[in-house]
């Protein structure tokens, strides 16, 4: 049995590139998003390669027992499940493709079968059946897996960018900087904001921070007492702050909420509170 086993191994082993290149004559992706519809030179090199290893590597399954079997394919899935190109493409393409492939391996098993009928019972032949269908399983389930939580790096990663992008410190001159707020500000992005802040100006040595509000489509108390916040945790790691472009109806709705910007330094404009701190260093110096 062990020898059968040796041979069905070595069957599909030499059959690996020949494989590889009916999956990918057989493709008809047309999804552009997806890596199986590339028309680039080096990614379907790529593509043929990972799919080569893998008919290289899968064939082991019949002499190698399970758990020493997926201690070195592993490698394989994790690696493929990173790629750029895979990152890139929707899943449920994936899983289509790994579904192909295994009605290739079934096929070809078929065929191995019935070139040696004689020496293979039907128990044996449905025994290497079940195992392909289990180890295509732990292997697409295994991939999704890896799929997902690189997924959520890269969305994380992201995401952190553009939190970044949307609340950038710019710095101006003599350890002065801008912070230019935009859009809508919610609880998240509010607390997102603070700590980039806090984490920018003392990285590049602020001293005195102008924080923009004309981009700012609304005020509410939650996004007021954010802002205070901010400078009041400015003071702590001595910031100074001056507020620019409130807007008239932002305080048309500050009044109305029965909000106060007493104690915050406040100019009409950026350039207003630019030429301000200007005009105060000079008379300083």
């Amino acid at each position: 049995m062990m020898a059968l086993n040796q041979e069905v191994r070595d069957y599909f082993f030499n059959l690996k590139d020949q494989m590889t290149e009916e999956w990918y004559d057989t493709l008809e992706e047309k999804d552009p998003d997806s890596v199986y519809a590339s028309t680039n030179p080096e990614v379907i090199r790529n593509l043929k390669q990972q799919n080569t290893e893998f008919n290289g590597s899968v064939c082991n399954m019949f002499i190698e027992d399970e758990e020493e079997f997926f201690k070195e394919f592993d490698k394989w899935i994790l690696a493929v499940a990173r790629d750029n190109q895979h990152a890139a493409t929707p899943i449920h393409n994936i899983l289509r493709e790994f579904m192909r492939v295994r009605e290739q391996y079934i096929h070809y098993l078929m065929k191995f079968v019935d070139d040696t009928h004689e020496q293979v019972d039907r128990c044996q032949e449905n025994s290497w059946l079940k195992l392909i269908n289990r180890v295509f399983d732990i292997t697409i389930t295994k991939f999704v897996e890896e799929y997902y939580k690189n997924s959520k790096k890269l969305l994380a990663a992201q995401q952190e960018m553009i939190n970044e992008l949307s609340s950038p410190i710019i710095t101006l001159k003599h350890q002065t900087a801008l912070l230019p707020l935009v859009g809508d500000i919610d609880t998240q992005r509010a607390r997102i904001i603070m700590e980039n802040t806090l984490l920018q100006c003392a990285k590049k040595e602020v001293n005195h921070l102008f924080i923009d509000l004309s981009g700012v489509v609304m005020v509410d108390t939650m996004v007021a007492n954010e802002i205070f916040q901010l400078i009041e945790a400015l003071k702590l790691i001595g910031v100074q702050s001056t507020l620019s472009g409130i807007r008239p109806e932002i305080a048309v709705t500050a009044m109305q909420l029965g909000l106060s910007f007493d104690t915050a330094n406040i100019t009409a404009t950026l350039t207003q509170a630019i030429l301000k701190n200007e005009a105060e260093e000079r008379s300083k110096s």
